[in-house]
């Protein structure tokens, strides 16, 4: 082996030996072909035969001749600024493209399984056990009876229906289309998608029960731009007690304003003044004020009279209501919820749609066993996710909340429909009825007419289903359109902003909430003109009220729930005072003296739940007792509000003075409630001192 390694090394190394008459016969055939080529009868080619422009420097200087016209170097400039675009976005393509960006993400970032994408007001939406369909379109559009929609079969519905069928129930994709597989106990767990482009017939399982073979066209979207709007109207104005002595409003017990204002600040900015409803900043912290009487009125009504701390030389009017908080083993009928669930694209950030789910699975605990719960979703369509269910059952109705997700756009007037269409059907005698709308307001798809949809609300509201509202998140939070549904839907309006809001709302005053003790509940103030020459209430300006309506029993007003207290300011000013804003009239005349000791008279009207025919409390308000660490505290909090929206009615009173008030007036604050409001306080002072 050895000796055949070396010979072949040897004959590497060695170099072919020339051979001379090869390279003899190789030299005298070039030359022969040279001289052959030097005798041809062929004349040269002159320049001038060549084109016109002919040439590397020809086109060099053409092409600068060119470039010196404007058109010609707009053009090139738009060429070049195109590929240095393309230079710089290359690598990032590269990277959309590359298998890693079609990994699934992490939970928090993946895109839900896509829902339906509304095509036309015709589109119909079979729906489940029942084969629901949706009305679409215009709200007032009726939905079609029970016994038509079990008699529709599958072969009348569309392509692109959605279909849902048994909780529990399984499906597998064959053939691209939905296939029932009844003897699978648990529902598939939903696929994880990427944010790449997908176009398609796909099959997603959705939530337990529920498949969509759909066409979708998914694409990531970049964010829109911060869209909210809210519901605000100008301040109150100073009115002279000669010229308007009746001052009447609906009250409100609704949070969401305060829970904003604490999103804002938490964020590092100042709220918007118009996100600043002051009667929801004051009705956010829960007040000792005195209980009902068992066999009385469902609430009942404190007055105090204080001295105004950011002005010496006006009062401050405090009235309370405290509603009577029935005894635990009656507090209330059993309770049909249809939680009503935003699953649309704008939903996916953590603080809404995860945070919805933690915030109902709160709530489930505080529910009683005989409470039933069903849910509804709704995106480019509404379906029904968990028929009803006895709240006991909580496997399924976690079960059904945790596999949603968010995806598709925002049909909100076809979830209102369905949502509706399930607590009717829930509903027996004596039992209370509830849609809860939880959404981030953003109502982008299927209201036609706003108007038809508060008409449609409240005609609900009459046949004994009411409607409140949680917010969720911000940037396209809608809050002016879920003010609107709450109140036309004799319900609350809340923001949720962190669990410990969710636990507050949905826990600790879930019963209030949910159990209304006394509907349409208007407040009127006749003020006696020799003790008060002017006066000025303290927010309500979107609860405003004219005053014939106080007694007209058709006119809508909000209501007060178990245990839940309301609370009004009205800043009044005493004839001959150095704060009077207004001038006295030449001609008018002197107001007689009366009840000279009266501030006011205070009028009260409420509805028993159900009932069309109010009620009337009457009760004359004086200046007497001392305020209380309430009262204080909630002058303090309305110091506050009018500060955020820059009001001038505080004059130089500011932040240091808000604060302190505010300290001093804590009282026990066994939740800290209160201190987190001073601590709001802190950081709005720094905020504005920027």
């Amino acid at each position: 082996m050895t000796d055949d390694l070396d010979a072949l090394k040897a004959a590497l190394k060695a170099s072919p030996v020339p051979d001379p008459d090869a390279k003899a016969a190789s030299l005298s055939l070039a030359m022969e072909n040279f001289d052959r080529l030097q005798g041809s009868t062929d004349g040269s080619r002159l320049s001038q035969d060549r084109p016109n422009g002919a040439g590397f420097l020809n086109g060099v200087r053409r092409m600068l001749k060119t470039l010196n016209t404007r058109p010609a170097l707009a053009a090139t400039t738009s060429v070049a600024a195109l590929m240095i675009g393309l230079f710089v976005a290359w690598p990032h393509l590269q990277v959309l493209r590359s298998p890693e960006a079609e990994k699934p993400k992490p939970l928090t970032e993946e895109i839900a399984p896509p829902v339906l994408q509304k095509e036309s007001k015709d589109q119909v939406v079979d729906l489940g056990r029942a084969e629901r369909t949706v009305a679409t379109g215009s709200v007032s559009q009726p939905l079609a009876p029970a016994e038509d929609r079990a008699a529709k079969s599958d072969a009348t519905a569309p392509a692109n229906s959605l279909t849902l069928a048994e909780p529990g129930a399984n499906y597998s994709e064959h053939d691209k289309s939905a296939q029932l597989s009844p003897n699978v106990a648990s529902p598939a767990p939903l696929p994880k998608r990427s944010t790449a482009q997908v176009a398609g017939t796909l099959t997603d399982t959705l939530s337990s029960g529920l498949a969509a073979p759909v066409t979708i066209d998914e694409t990531m979207a970049l964010p829109d731009p911060n869209t909210e709007a809210f519901s605000t109207a100008a301040a109150n104005p100073v009115h002279v007690t000669a010229e308007e002595p009746v001052s009447t409003f609906s009250v409100d017990v609704d949070t969401a304003s305060y829970s904003i204002i604490r999103s804002s600040l938490n964020a590092g900015q100042l709220p918007p003044p118009e996100a600043v409803r002051i009667e929801e900043m004051i009705n956010y912290f829960p007040y000792s004020y005195p209980a009902p009487a068992a066999d009385g009125a469902p609430f009942t009504n404190t007055v105090t009279v204080m001295a105004t701390p950011w002005n010496p030389n006006t009062r401050l009017v405090h009235i309370g209501l405290q509603g009577r908080l029935p005894a635990t083993e009656d507090r209330r009928a059993p309770l049909n919820l249809v939680f009503l669930i935003d699953t649309s694209g704008s939903m996916e950030d953590a603080n809404k749609l995860p945070l919805l789910k933690q915030s109902f699975a709160l709530m489930l605990g505080k529910l009683r066993p005989q409470d039933r719960v069903a849910i509804v979703a709704y995106a480019g369509s509404a379906g029904e996710v968990l028929a009803p269910t006895a709240a006991s059952d909580r496997g399924a109705i976690l079960n059904a909340l945790n596999n949603l997700a968010a995806g598709g756009s925002t049909a909100g007037a076809q979830g209102l429909a369905l949502a509706y269409q399930v607590a009717g059907e829930m509903a027996e005698t004596g039992e209370v009825s509830r849609v809860i709308l939880a959404t981030d307001g953003d109502f982008n798809v299927g209201i036609d007419n706003p108007d038809d949809l508060k008409t449609y609300i409240a005609t609900q509201r009459d046949h004994g289903t009411y409607l409140s509202v949680l917010g969720f998140g911000r940037g396209n939070l809608d809050d002016a359109t879920m003010q609107a549904l709450a109140q036309n839907g004799n319900g609350t309006a809340a923001y949720i902003d962190t669990l410990a809001e969710a636990q507050k709302v949905l826990v600790d005053q879930l019963t209030g909430a949910l159990s209304p003790i006394a509907d349409d509940v208007k407040i009127q103030v006749e003020w006696n003109p020799v003790q008060v020459a002017e006066y000025r209430l303290i927010g309500y300006e979107t609860r405003a009220l004219r005053r014939e309506d106080f007694n007209n029993d058709r006119i809508d007003a909000g209501e007060i729930g178990a245990g839940l207290q309301v609370t009004a300011l009205y800043e009044v000013t005493a004839p001959g005072s150095p704060a009077l804003l207004n001038d006295p009239l030449r001609y008018d005349a002197a107001p007689e003296a009366g009840a000279s000791g009266e501030l006011g008279f205070l009028r009260l009207r409420y509805k028993q739940p159900g009932q069309t025919t109010s009620n009337l409390i009457e009760t004359p308000m004086t200046a007497v007792g001392e305020p209380g660490t309430d009262a204080q505290f909630a002058a303090a909090i309305a110091g506050f509000g009018q500060l955020l929206q820059h009001s001038t009615y505080v004059g130089t009173w500011g932040y240091d003075q808000a604060i302190d008030l505010a300290t001093t007036a804590k009282g026990q604050d066994e939740f800290g409630y209160r201190a987190e409001a001073v601590t709001l306080m802190r950081l709005a002072q720094s905020l504005s001192a920027q």
